[in-house]
């Protein structure tokens, strides 16, 4: 008898928690009726498949809704996404909105733990964040060993292009671009270069561009239906993330393992010697610390996952722009030609002299955008945002492609016009509303790097090659392959030289 009573208290509990889900919390951003157990998730996929991605479902759904702010259920979670500035001001700058979802998807991204800079939230993220900014700057962040890395780099890459342009071969740039911008970051990382042959690199960023199209900014229906693991583990994804950490886990702990073996304590070569001489402070002390190989591998992680795809795809994408408005590239080589020359290759101390690239960059990035979608984030109390009532836990996305389209501010949003970042003076005029690195206290700490590495490389290939979209071929797609980071679909260019080897 007991024993009923209790199954029937379970089966009471259970659905009065899956009538709960069905209702929308007051005073909750406006959004379509949710389902229990699925949320919204049917009718987000639906939309997405229909207009090709993620952040178009949003701005649809906001637009039928009459929102800037828009409320949705996804599995067990609230979701909140914002697709107008002043609420994405108001959510990026508020502490509020400083934590990260804890649920199965970031888990899994994480190895199965909660470590690492980019997933966590807190004092642990406090410590091991302000540590990587610390020791970033001391190893030559924004200085002129980071420099001489970049264009190490670049004279790599031009000279394993050279064989092309002479030959008058067509080539695919992009897939070579992932492996010299990460060796900028794993040589401050790690000390080393990766070979740009290494068959383990190559199978890490194959991976790599493999889970950044299966999954989208929610963690798509393996962070909604984790379970879906047990009964789909390919199709989910779930076993592309464990061939991913299983290829990455091995390269790293193999790297922090010859940190130890060749460890000095006088001697910083890298953020992991710096790192372990943190580590070994720590234990000498006696202090318990978040200071551990195994958290070292997580922000190694981060740091390989920030770098690998993303800088890498903006410039892709601001090689297939120059193919596409031959104007903007001749008169980035005219700028070129003009205050650099032909002798040597573009240098950091060149910027303030090429203004148009700079504003070419910033053109790129506005208009094309590798994460249309920032965050998650997740709400650490009941807050507010936008007028609405936010309750804790609710995870919120932030729609920059929404920003960075708003025809109010940009007036010709959907034109490719790098002359919108220059004042009438020829000189960059910033603006606020580009929002590609974030803002706030989780702003992206690399886009230094990133965006010396963009500009070095960028005027290094115009100042060789006049780039042409192939005899016969036509010309790029603009519309970029979708998932958590988009990149541009496959093209090929003609590279035609341009001058005499700099410094030859």
């Amino acid at each position: 008898m007991l024993a009923l009573v209790l199954w029937g208290c379970a089966i009471v509990i259970l659905i009065i928690r899956q009538a709960l889900q069905f209702l929308r919390p007051l005073n909750f951003p406006p959004g379509p009726q949710w389902l229990p157990v699925l949320g919204n998730l049917l009718d987000l996929k639906g939309l997405v498949r229909k207009l090709g991605s993620q952040h178009a479902a949003f701005e649809a759904l906001c637009e039928k809704y009459g929102t800037t702010t828009l409320g949705l259920r996804l599995g067990g979670d609230l979701l909140v996404v914002t697709t107008g500035y002043e609420a994405a001001i108001e959510a990026l700058t508020s502490d509020a909105f400083l934590g990260r979802p804890d649920n199965f998807f970031m888990r899994l991204r994480c190895m199965g733990t909660r470590k690492g800079i980019t997933s966590v939230e807190g004092p642990l993220w406090t410590e091991q964040r302000g540590f990587a900014v610390r020791h970033f700057r001391q190893l030559g962040y924004g200085k002129a060993h980071m420099e001489n890395l970049i264009l190490e780099e670049l004279t790599d890459l031009l000279s394993e292009l050279e064989p092309a342009a002479e030959q008058g071969w067509a080539v695919c740039v992009g897939p070579l671009l992932p492996r010299s911008v990460l060796n900028v970051l794993w040589a401050l990382t790690a000390g080393t270069r990766f070979p740009h042959a290494d068959p383990q690199l190559q199978r890490v960023l194959d991976l790599l561009a493999q889970r950044a199209k299966a999954f989208d900014m929610a963690g798509g229906i393996l962070s909604t239906l984790p379970w879906l693991r047990y009964l789909a583990p390919e199709r989910s994804g779930y076993n592309l993330i464990a061939r991913f950490n299983t290829s990455l886990k091995e390269l790293l702990e193999e790297t922090i393992a010859a940190h130890h073996t060749s460890y000095n304590p006088g001697r910083t070569r890298d953020l992991i010697d710096a790192y372990l001489h943190e580590t070994k402070a720590h234990q000498k002390e006696g202090i318990e610390s978040t200071f551990t190989d195994d958290q070292l591998v997580m922000v190694c992680l981060d740091l390989f996952v920030a770098g690998a795809l993303t800088t890498s795809s903006t410039l892709n994408f601001a090689l297939m722009a120059m193919l596409l408005h031959a104007d903007v590239q001749e008169r980035c080589f005219e700028e070129i030609q003009n205050n650099v020359g032909e002798g040597r290759l573009p240098a950091l101390l060149d910027r303030e002299k090429l203004p148009y690239i700079e504003a070419v960059l910033m053109e790129v990035m506005r208009f094309h955008h590798i994460a249309p979608i920032i965050g998650p984030r997740r709400a650490l109390w009941d807050t507010k945002l936008d007028g609405f009532d936010i309750p804790k836990g609710t995870v919120l996305l932030i729609d920059t492609h929404s920003i960075h389209y708003d025809e109010k501010h940009w007036t010709d949003p959907s034109v490719f016009r790098p002359e919108r970042f220059l004042d009438d003076t020829g000189k960059i005029k910033p603006d606020e509303r580009l929002l590609n690195f974030s803002l706030g206290k989780r702003r992206c700490f690399g886009d230094v790097l990133a965006r010396n590495c963009l500009f070095l490389f960028l005027a290094g290939l115009l100042q060789r090659f006049r780039l042409v979209v192939p005899p016969g071929e036509a010309p790029p797609s603009t519309e970029p392959v979708p998932g958590l980071t988009q990149s541009p679909q496959p093209y090929r260019v003609l590279l035609l030289p341009r001058t005499a080897c700099p410094g030859s």
